[in-house]
């Protein structure tokens, strides 16, 4: 059922929400088969079999591929990160995405081992959002165009999407984001003069944040907002998705309140070891594939999470049944 039209920039968003494409059961169940019938103890694949399965659900294909993954970068400057004690120098989220464009990421240089494209989205680095403890980071015009923004991002095609973020001050607007969306405490979340930056900004904006869009409006910022774009984009055209690290997660966090459901096509690439990363993984219902210790933000840890999923699918596509034994 959809929304009666208000006319409101978000009400796109929410329509999409509430028609969400669910899993090809009759493609999982045909690859739960397989799986069952491998010349291995049962349950002896560990997520190997999960992660298949997951796959050819998503996928809509009993004998799931990857040939096409790839990593996307979304890049965006905070105006409240000029103002933290150790703030980055002027320009240093514009050197990331020109270092990730030279290809002297660490990112760049997973993806080349894993085969996978990767794409940098610079999201206005020369504007940045206002400081989230005076302001509404964007407007709900704004927000929904760069929600629409990201969307766009698997337009060149994709049977695996790996979401990241590039942006100095993002892991202190991922923490308020994940304190208004999830509750709790600010030092659950951040560390620090971050935990004094996240009261200020709730308390800026209280009442105003108990619809997650408005709370990713206000609180969040162009990465967060084209991310769960990106997310919601890739459902709709059944490509799974590998979230990397607490920024993305952060993102995707505003889909699940919306709707539990919302990231059903996506898994945890992995999990940095940040208590806070590790919270919101919990929140989240997910189960990180990797334990990295990767504090990167930028895909690396869900680039590198590529290559479990590629040898997951080898195995349930190359391995021996007992009919063949």
């Amino acid at each position: 059922m959809t929304r009666a039209a208000t006319g409101l920039p978000f009400d796109d968003i929410r329509n999409l929400l509430a028609g969400l494409p669910q899993a090809d059961e009759r493609a999982g169940s045909e690859a739960a088969a397989r799986t069952a019938a491998l010349a291995a103890p049962s349950g002896s694949l560990g997520r190997l079999a999960e992660i298949a399965e997951w796959m050819a659900a998503w996928q809509a294909l009993p004998k799931p591929a990857v040939t096409r993954p790839l990593i996307a970068i979304f890049a965006a400057t905070h105006d409240l990160a000029k103002h933290a004690p150790d703030a980055a120098p002027d320009g240093a989220t514009h050197k990331l995405v020109e270092l990730y464009a030279a290809g002297g990421g660490a990112v760049n240089q997973i993806a080349l081992q894993a085969d996978a494209g990767l794409k940098v989205f610079d999201l206005a680095l020369d504007i940045p959002t206002p400081d989230i403890r005076e302001d509404a980071a964007l407007s709900e015009a704004a927000c929904a165009a760069t929600m629409a923004f990201g969307m766009e991002a698997i337009a060149g095609g994709a049977d695996l999407l790996c979401v990241g973020a590039a942006g100095a001050g993002n892991r202190m607007v991922a923490a308020a984001l994940a304190c208004a969306l999830l509750g709790g405490n600010p030092e659950d979340w951040a560390d620090g003069w971050g935990r004094e930056a996240v009261a200020a900004a709730l308390a800026q904006h209280e009442g105003h944040l108990a619809d997650p869009l408005e709370a990713l409006r206000r609180v969040g910022g162009r990465e967060f907002a084209a991310i769960a774009g990106a997310i919601l984009a890739a459902r709709y055209q059944r490509i799974p998705v590998l979230l990397d690290g607490f920024v993305a997660c952060a993102a995707a966090s505003v889909l699940h309140r919306m709707a539990p459901s919302a990231l059903d096509h996506c898994m945890a690439a992995h999990t940095s070891g940040d208590p806070a990363h590790e919270r919101l993984l919990t929140a989240l219902g997910k189960a990180p594939l990797l334990n990295t210790g990767i504090a990167l933000e930028e895909g690396a840890g869900a680039a590198l999470a590529i290559g479990l999923v590629k040898s997951a699918i080898a195995t349930h596509r190359g391995m021996a049944t007992r009919d063949m034994l």
